[in-house]
């Protein structure tokens, strides 16, 4: 690999050292690969743009063999030509066969961005670009890294953010930064610029009741509360929520919650997991105890399988979809929590007016 960077590290990278000959812009999230994208076209064709120097294709539509011949073509009245392909994922073997030599020995006067969410890593292609390119990492922002992004985005759009805000920012639209980056500019113009954010505002613009967040979506099913979870379900559909986003959003919340039970069992800190959590130390463990091994697992297997059907174009609805995931994973509690109820275990024996236990007292080892 020639180099590796992340999306905050690339506009450096191109002040410092102009733009290269060959880049791979490649990550689930889509708001990083185009704010990457943006950078790179800035920097090689100006601000102003180069209708001359520019050409874009698209992997399912374009053949290798016109890809190569765009790159190829030398630049009109300018110092270098720009070529993007999108969808680069969906270049098959036949058709990025072309490209290996302009991966190999790049062009120097042409600047070339394949745009990808995955590339497929058993392509002579794809290893071929690894080996080659600059590689702009626009994965997923972990969570740790959300609150300083949504701290940039604010200021941005000249928002003072309240800690509850940003908070519930961060847990409502999760699945996407593009949402939070939405939701912000809305705010910006509602909020007067005099006063901070509140949770309220976020709540109203959103038209999403307080209660109905991905977290309390999350606490009905672990609770094997079907009624509630629907109707948290039906409210976030609604106020215009995209299934897929409601989705994104729960399965974003499992995530987290597996993480910190793991961080736990490792030895972690009650207060550290309470901060990722965003609730009451004293509450953390009742809370994760609510989600076994077993019930994430299978939160897990519902959500890519309801991830596919929704991609798929599946027949059922979307919101019959998403609701089969939340009646399963709320029956797969309910009965988890039967399972778990203390049986009936002190039986009494009278004598006259003495009552005797035949319970023994068991000392249990505290679990840390």
């Amino acid at each position: 690999m020639a180099s590796a960077l992340n999306h905050l590290q690339l506009e450096s990278s191109l002040k410092q050292q102009g733009p290269g000959c060959l880049y791979l812009v490649v990550g689930e999230e889509d708001l990083l690969r185009d704010a990457a994208l943006s950078v790179l076209t800035q920097a090689v064709l100006g601000v102003e743009g180069d209708a001359f120097n520019y050409e874009q294709f698209y992997g399912d539509e374009a053949s290798g063999v016109d890809i190569r011949n765009s790159i190829a073509v030398v630049p009109v009245f300018a110092a270098r030509r720009l070529v993007v392909v999108k969808a680069a994922e969906k270049l098959n073997a036949r058709e990025s066969e072309p490209l290996l030599q302009c991966v190999n020995n790049p062009v120097e006067s042409t600047t070339v961005v394949f745009v990808s969410s995955k590339m497929d890593g058993r392509l002579k292609f794809s290893q071929a670009l690894a080996r080659s390119a600059i590689v702009v990492d626009c994965s997923p922002l972990r969570d740790a890294q959300l609150p300083a992004w949504i701290s940039r985005e604010a200021e941005r759009v000249g928002l003072r953010l309240e800690e509850a805000a940003a908070q519930l920012l961060q847990e409502v639209c999760s699945a996407s930064l593009y949402s939070v980056r939405r939701e912000l500019e809305k705010l910006a113009s509602y909020v007067p610029s005099d006063r901070a954010v509140t949770a309220a505002d976020v709540y109203q613009l959103r038209g999403m009741e307080p209660g109905a967040s991905v977290f309390d979506l999350a606490l009905a099913i672990a609770e094997g509360r079907q009624g509630r979870a629907l109707s948290i379900l039906a409210r976030n559909l609604e106020a215009g929520e995209a299934p897929l986003r409601i989705l994104g959003s729960l399965a974003w919340q499992y995530r987290r919650i597996w993480k910190v039970k793991d961080a736990l069992a490792q030895g972690g800190r009650e207060g550290e997991a309470a901060r990722s959590l965003r609730m009451d130390p004293g509450k953390v463990r009742a809370f994760l105890s609510q989600f076994s091994e077993s019930h994430l697992v299978l939160a897990i297997r519902l959500f890519l399988d309801a991830d596919g059907r929704l991609k798929g174009g599946s027949g059922a609805r979307p919101k019959m979809i998403l609701e089969r995931v939340l009646l399963t994973l709320c029956e797969e509690s309910a009965r988890k929590r039967i399972h778990a109820a203390p049986s009936s275990q002190t039986s009494t024996k009278r004598s006259g007016t003495r009552t005797v236990s035949n319970v023994r007292t068991i000392k249990s080892r505290t679990v840390r």
